[in-house]
């Protein structure tokens, strides 16, 4: 018997040669990444028909070129023709395009349309997801694993399976051993030489629940992917931020460096045509080395993309030139094909491509999770959307200058210990307000750092004060300008042993939002997080531009600017400002070590120095320079410093 099985796989490996000896050599479309395509299993039966895969490919093609499709073979309860599989594949083969397998082992939806996971407890659903697997390994040499690996449903099997667990232990416990036998197994199995990648989506605050585990799972797959989607940061149900795009591909490649295979963005949620542009761009910001557009069905109608709602840009000269997409459309001849999906991806990809080999590796204030933690979730991700660059990693930065530490790295039982060695060292640490409670709740001694009390007390704050020279104040709001109301937990602390460098005022009432005291050779901070973390972006700017300023005393770029505009910076004195609002925004870019001009590296246009408007006591403005730059709504300017 395992001679027979010996020699169907050789025969199987025999013919997956023939069709690699018959593809013409690998296309690269672009110069500075890889672009892949995801056939969802729907597609993969449709495209058993010859005519539907040319006419669908050249609709595509037409539009954006990829070298890389993924072909799935389940999800949904649905199953591909294993008959069409390689006829499939040759198709794309001969055109230069390399062919992965894709399985999504996803059981279907419930009576209220929520996503149900197979039941790992259940064997018929643990005989389907072998059956899936296999299928996969036997056409392919790689397979990648789309977003429902995870395990969320609560039978009386799983019930009686858990015991005494938490859902979070016993899920973390039996995914792995789900990713062990059912999937890497059963593949090697069918397939010795297989590669097994793993697709992580976008709620990576959650992931322990359901038995996604970035720790140990994810180094026992050959790879990894991000799920880089973010869609619209307040009409879908997740609320994920713009700037996660870029931070989430940075955090999973730090979790395996040389194993995060590239970012995945879809076309769904989007109130208008550039924000899916803006996903693709701030994907590839973040260095992803290949990017996949999910999926093919979306890329591949014959409609028309719609604007949307941009109605308030459309007259701009934004970065996604509507008009220029549109004409740089060619339709085949004879085909019925118009600019989509595809065309707005292609458009936006082919822009970027032209510098993003400038850029160096990408560079962010180090904000520490530990692996299985949550607590202020998705905060980062905020604070990256008012400009303060973030690099997330899953081990406390030991030799970062300045560390920022938000709840979840409250899950480090070294935590405090770790928080004096980098003080002592001279290194700067920023804790948050939510992280001081968790700390103290738990008496594990950060009042042996400093005494500062988180209270909880609310308190609702309009008006704005900034600490100068002497103990007096100076007034941090806009002129003339009301601002929103803020709620604010409030933090106890001795006057003249901490300073509220920016302080809330109410009533004759102050509560700190930055609060600094020394210990040692560094500089411990508290930042006070509003109630709603969303209320970040509330604000006044020059709250934000003080914050920033402090936090950001030892980086090498900072920006003044309002809500709503990012910055991602590179070791190699390149950055990229970028503006997430609906209309036109002057930024003023502070750069150390003495730099002359910036260059724009789309444009090769120079930008000089701006005169300086008044002294600021602020310590990341001593010595540097400031260069004034105006970006268009939903647009980026990328430079590098000379």
């Amino acid at each position: 018997m395992r001679t027979i099985s010996a020699a169907i796989i050789c025969l199987m490996l025999a013919g997956a040669a023939a069709a690699s000896a018959a593809a013409v050599p690998a296309q690269r479309p672009f110069r500075n990444f890889s672009v892949a395509v995801y056939i969802p299993v729907t597609s993969t039966r449709a495209l058993a028909n010859p005519r539907t895969l040319r006419r669908q490919f050249e609709r595509i093609w037409s539009q954006v070129h990829f070298n890389k499709v993924y072909l799935e073979v389940y999800r949904d309860q649905v199953f591909a023709n294993p008959a069409t599989l390689n006829r499939i594949a040759a198709f794309f083969r001969r055109r230069g395009i390399a062919v992965d397998g894709g399985i999504t082992l996803f059981a279907g939806r419930n009576k209220y349309n929520q996503y149900n996971s197979f039941d790992f407890e259940n064997p018929h659903d643990v005989a389907m997801c072998e059956r899936a697997v296999r299928m996969a390994a036997r056409h392919f040499n790689t397979i990648i694993l789309d977003d429902f690996t995870f395990f969320n449903t609560r039978s009386n099997a799983d019930i009686k399976a858990k015991g005494k667990l938490s859902w979070t232990r016993y899920r973390l416990r039996k995914m792995r051993w789900v990713a062990k036998h059912l999937i890497i197994g059963a593949a090697r199995r069918i397939n010795p030489h297989v590669k097994v990648i793993i697709k992580y989506p976008n709620w990576y605050e959650h992931f322990q629940g359901l038995g996604f585990d970035l720790d140990r799972e994810a180094k026992m797959f050959s790879g990894i992917y991000t799920g880089d989607e973010t869609r619209d940061p307040v009409h879908t149900a997740q609320m994920l931020q713009q700037y996660e795009s870029y931070l989430i591909y940075r955090y999973y490649h730090n979790i395996r460096p040389h194993g995060d295979e590239g970012g995945w963005v879809d076309t769904f949620g989007d109130r208008y045509v550039d924000r899916y542009a803006e996903q693709l761009w701030d994907t590839l910001f973040a260095k992803a080395p290949e990017i996949t557009l999910f999926s093919w069905p979306q890329l591949a109608v014959p409609q028309p993309v719609a604007p949307g709602n941009r109605y308030a840009w459309a007259h701009d000269r934004t970065s996604f030139d509507w008009n220029a997409m549109a004409r740089s459309f060619k339709a085949p001849p004879g085909s019925e094909a118009a600019p989509g999906w595809a065309q707005v991806a292609g458009y936006a990809l082919g822009q970027v491509d032209q510098f993003l080999g400038k850029l160096g590796k990408p560079i962010g204030i180090a904000s520490y999770k530990p692996f299985q933690s949550s607590g202020e979730d998705f905060l980062q991700n905020y604070l990256g959307n008012i400009g303060i660059p973030i690099n997330l990693v899953p081990h406390f930065p030991a030799h970062a200058p300045m560390v920022l530490l938000t709840q979840e790295a409250d899950a480090d039982p070294s935590l405090v210990k770790e928080i004096k060695a980098r003080l002592r060292a001279g290194g700067d640490v920023i804790i948050t307000s939510g992280l001081l409670h968790a700390l103290e709740r738990e008496h594990r001694g950060i009042r042996s750092v400093a005494e500062i009390t988180y209270t909880g007390l609310p308190i609702a704050v309009r008006h704005y004060l900034g600490s100068i020279a002497g103990g007096s104040t100076a007034g941090l709001n806009v002129p003339a300008e009301r601002a929103r109301r803020v709620i604010f937990p409030q933090i106890r602390f001795y006057t003249n042993d901490s300073w509220p460098v920016i302080q809330g005022e109410a009533a004759a009432h102050g509560v700190p939002v930055l609060l600094m005291t020394g210990y040692s050779r560094g500089e411990l901070y508290v930042l006070n997080v509003p109630s709603n973390m969303g209320d970040f972006y509330r604000l006044p700017e020059p709250v934000l531009n003080t914050l920033r300023g402090y936090l950001m005393a030892r980086f090498p770029v900072r920006i003044d600017a309002p809500a709503h505009v990012a910055l991602f910076a590179y070791n190699n004195d390149t950055f990229i400002v970028e503006s997430y609002l609906p209309r036109p925004v002057t930024v003023r870019i502070f750069v150390q070590h003495g730099a002359h001009e910036l260059v724009d590296l789309r444009s090769g246009g120079a930008v000089l120095p701006a005169p300086i408007v008044t002294p600021s006591p602020l310590p990341s403005e001593q010595g540097q320079r400031s260069f004034v730059v105006r970006l268009a709504p939903h647009s980026y300017r990328a430079f590098s410093v000379r």
